[in-house]
Order: structure tokens, then C-alpha cells, then sequence
């Protein structure tokens, strides 16, 4: 999508409970207003300048996320490590509270209770608290404006590019794809190393807003889009699409639509169904997070407050 291309829809999106129903509109229109026949009714704002050009702004940005960044890299855990300090910067709890398990003898290295306080941790030793194995390692999260050509693993065997390659200076710690774009697929894909995270923003029960801002070969049919809000029955079920939408002031064959399923290709197939062809598929929105201000191929630190809301769903 080009610059000019992307200001045609300088909107921010905003989270909001979850409709009643499908909603079927004429437009995402301008001003975050959804319409629906005669009605009105409010609805989120869906799409914004994501890739805005450079400005004053962008210097204080990177300065942040170099901060971020030289922060992580100095908890990178050394040789050897404090017991208390490992179980922290496990993110279990506090050091003070961390010396309270350690003399209570719910802490295991290798295998053996230990209740010494200032026990020394090496790299290679296997620290175990309430039944789990724990690691030193700060939780990290990483959002990437994924480009056109990449592949969202962390290794192929044909030496394709992959997303790490675009964060390979991101962290300090090795972080994973949450969920995956497949290689034709550009928009916002998160990246960490907190597992738990992982899990509960890909498992289908948590039901995980997705947006994507689509561009077709040909205009899309009234009567299809209203079949596509009505649900499309694929190999593993019924699509159910959340949202779905002409963009305002584009042809009709750019489309936005609104998703919480998570089955493999599942928006392309959507449309295949019906005899589109999905020329351009950007995914703008992942659990309430944003590609604003984040050029294509790069890549932000999470603020402690995104962070939290993403813990909060």
C-alpha cells in the first residue's frame, strides 16, 4: 500500500465490547461511524496512517525504544546468578519475596531443595518452583509491521526470510512469533518470549480480535459480502466473520473485515470461496494492537501498559 494510499485513512482503532450479531455496513466510514441502512450506530475506528513519514516525534521514539532495549540487555542474566534474582527475573515475584520461598524450601536446583540464601544459580542449572521449571529470562514483546515476502517461523528450510530476521536485534532473549501471516501477508504480528502469553492470545477460546484490510481483484457483490457476514462453510466449519465492510472512499473491492478465528488462511479462503481472488491482504489490528507509527519491516518494544491490557483480556 503506498503512502498516499494510507492517509485516505488516518483513523485510530479503539477496542469495544463485542457487537451483538454481525454487523453488515456500507462503509468503515470516516469519523468512526458505522452505517447500516437508515441506522447509525457507533462503531470502531478501524484504520488509520500507519506508516506515517519521518518527523520529530520518530527520534524520540527510537530514543525510547533504544532505552527499552539497553534496559533488557542489562538483566540478561550472567554466569551465574543470586537464586532470588533468578526466581524475579522469572517474573514470579519480587527478590524479597523470592528469599521467602527460598526459606520456606519450595525451590529445587538440579533436582535438590535449597534454603541458602545467596545461593549462586549457573547458566546451565535447572531451577524448579511449585512443580514448573522457571528461567531468568525478563518477558519480552515485540511488535513487527511484518513486510510482503517473509514467513512468520523462526527457521525454513529453504532459506526463505523469516520474521526473525526483521527483529534479530530486538532482544537480548529469543523470542517466537505469536500465531503466523503466511509469507503473501503484511500488518501487525507480536513476538516473545512469554510462552503463557502465547498461549492465551492463540487459543480459540479467547476469541482474539483480528482486522484486516483487504484488496480484491474485482469489486466485491452486495450479495456476497452479506453471504461472507451470514458465514461461509469451509473444510472445518462455518466462517464466522465478526465485521465485515466496504472501506469509505475506495472501490468497491477493498474490503474491511473483522475476525476472532484463527484457522490457517481462513480470510483468503473466505473469499476464494466465492470466486475472488485476495490480491492484497494487511493485517491492521491484533489483540487491540496497532501498526500506527511503525513503518513496514520495522519493529517497536510493547509499553508496560500495552503489556498489561494484553494480560488484562
Amino acid at each position: 500500500m503506498s503512502q498516499a494510499e494510507a492517509k485516505s485513512y488516518d483513523k485510530s482503532y479503539e477496542r469495544h465490547a463485542k457487537p451483538a450479531g454481525k454487523r453488515v455496513g456500507k462503509s468503515f466510514g470516516a469519523g468512526g461511524k458505522f452505517v447500516k441502512g437508515d441506522d447509525k450506530t457507533r462503531t470502531t475506528k478501524l484504520f488509520k496512517n500507519y506508516e506515517r513519514p519521518v518527523d520529530e516525534g520518530e527520534k524520540t521514539r527510537n530514543f525510547v525504544q533504544k532505552r527499552r532495549f539497553d534496559k533488557l540487555a542489562k538483566e540478561v542474566p550472567k554466569e551465574s546468578i543470586r537464586l532470588n534474582k533468578y526466581i524475579a527475573n522469572s517474573g514470579i515475584c519480587s527478590r524479597r519475596e523470592a528469599d521467602e520461598l527460598i526459606t520456606q524450601g519450595l525451590v529445587q536446583v538440579n533436582g535438590t531443595v535449597v534454603t541458602e540464601m545467596g545461593y549462586q544459580v549457573q547458566k546451565t542449572d535447572k531451577v524448579i518452583f511449585d512443580g514448573q521449571g522457571i528461567t531468568p529470562e525478563k518477558p519480552v514483546y515485540i511488535l513487527l509491521n511484518k513486510p510482503k515476502g517473509y514467513i512468520s517461523t523462526t527457521k525454513d528450510e529453504k532459506a526463505r526470510k523469516t520474521v526473525m530476521d526483521l527483529v534479530a536485534n530486538a532482544s537480548p532473549y529469543r523470542v517466537f512469533p505469536v500465531g503466523r501471516l503466511d509469507r503473501s501477508t503484511t500488518g501487525v504480528i507480536l513476538l516473545t518470549n512469554d510462552g503463557h502469553m502465547t498461549k492465551k492470545l492463540t487459543h480459540p477460546s479467547f476469541n482474539m480480535k483480528k482486522i484486516y484490510h483487504v484488496t480484491l481483484d474485482r469489486k466485491l457483490d452486495r450479495a456476497d459480502l452479506n453471504a461472507i457476514a451470514e458465514g461461509i462453510r469451509l473444510e472445518e466449519g462455518v466462517a464466522e466473520v465478526d465485521s465485515i465492510s466496504y472501506i469509505e472512499g475506495k472501490p468497491k473491492n477493498e474490503i474491511g473485515i473483522e475476525i476472532h478465528i484463527g484457522w490457517n488462511r481462513v480470510v483468503r479462503r473466505i473469499f476464494t470461496r466465492l470466486g475472488y481472488e485476495v490480491e492484497l491482504l494487511d493485517r491492521v489490528m491484533f489483540a487491540g494492537l496497532t501498526k500506527k507509527n511503525i513503518k513496514r519491516g520495522h519493529w517497536r518494544i510493547l509499553s508496560e501498559l500495552e503489556v498489561n491490557n494484553l494480560k488484562m483480556m
